[in-house]
């Protein structure tokens, strides 16, 4: 085992996971995952659950051989594109920037 280098800095991860910005970041990003979590399950059971049990739904001729149940399918390829979207423009607008704040003053806390 090497000794750290003076340019190597040292953090004190108890401190930081403990900072109360780091828990406020913390929070906000699993409270907002667990909605998105939620959301995704729900939409993706609804497939199955649809197909089960309202099948004269999911048969209804949309044009041609396309019916709702394609369009259903397919739109989860839809919705999920849109959910890694809308986590993106979110981390970058506000969990980046909590963040950034922590990581600029990670040698200082818990000194």
């Amino acid at each position: 085992m090497t000794a750290a280098s003076p340019a190597t800095p040292v953090y004190n991860w108890a401190a930081i996971d403990a900072d109360p910005r780091f828990q406020k970041l913390h929070s906000k990003k699993v409270g907002f995952l667990a909605g998105l979590m939620i959301f995704s399950i729900i939409y993706y059971f609804l497939l199955p659950v649809g197909a089960a049990y309202f099948p004269g739904i999911f048969r209804i001729k949309v044009w041609g051989p396309i019916n709702v149940g394609l369009l259903f399918a397919l739109s989860e390829f839809v919705v999920a594109w849109a959910i890694a979207f809308h986590y993106s423009r979110r981390a970058n607008r506000e969990f980046d920037e909590m963040a950034r704040e922590l990581i600029r003053d990670a040698e200082k806390i818990g000194r």
